[in-house]
């Protein structure tokens, strides 16, 4: 498997968890009501947009789909996923060692106690899915506390259930 592979496959497992965790926020009425949960699906979309922005040049909003109503911003998720998906059939190999300089990197600086070292295309795209994890374990988390059961989003789960595509639906029981 080629890196190009590789990141197609980390993405498209992102976004049958992504999936999954909305029809569990969906499904249970205490996590569809949470500003706590709201608050963290927003800033892992608005994170994956600001990326598949800074990739495809064009501008981005800070604090993007801040005003979506929940039902609105799973729609914008999705919609995501669709635009990464076809920007990702764009790319080589080769691309993804083209050195990307990502906009809000300089305000890190103080954080790192030095300036970023520079990125690569591949590496901010790995960056979008290790984040959109850790955030989808927070929500997990927050889900468990409300007194759900959080969905198990595991990649190896996805590749032994071989590598479904994501469920969208919100016909949940």
């Amino acid at each position: 498997m080629n890196t190009l592979e590789l990141l197609s496959d980390l993405c498209r497992h992102m976004e049958w968890a992504d999936a999954i965790v909305w029809r569990a926020v969906f499904a249970s009425e205490s996590a569809s009501a949470d500003e706590v949960v709201k608050g963290r699906l927003h800033h892992s979309h608005m994170v994956q947009r600001a990326f598949l922005n800074v990739w495809r040049e064009v501008p981005h909003t800070q604090n993007a789909g801040s005003e979506l109503s929940l039902t609105e911003l799973a729609s914008w998720a999705r919609e995501y996923h669709v635009l990464a998906a076809q920007y990702l059939a764009t790319l080589t190999d080769a691309a993804l060692d083209q050195p990307l300089v990502v906009p809000w990197s300089r305000f890190m600086a103080a954080r790192l106690g030095h300036e970023p070292a520079a990125t690569s295309l591949g590496e901010t795209i790995l960056q979008v899915t290790a984040h959109s994890t850790y955030h989808r374990g927070q929500i997990n988390t927050r889900l468990r506390e409300l007194g759900n059961d959080p969905p198990l989003t595991d990649f190896i789960a996805w590749v032994w259930l071989g590598k479904p595509a994501p469920d969208w639906s919100t016909d949940v029981e």
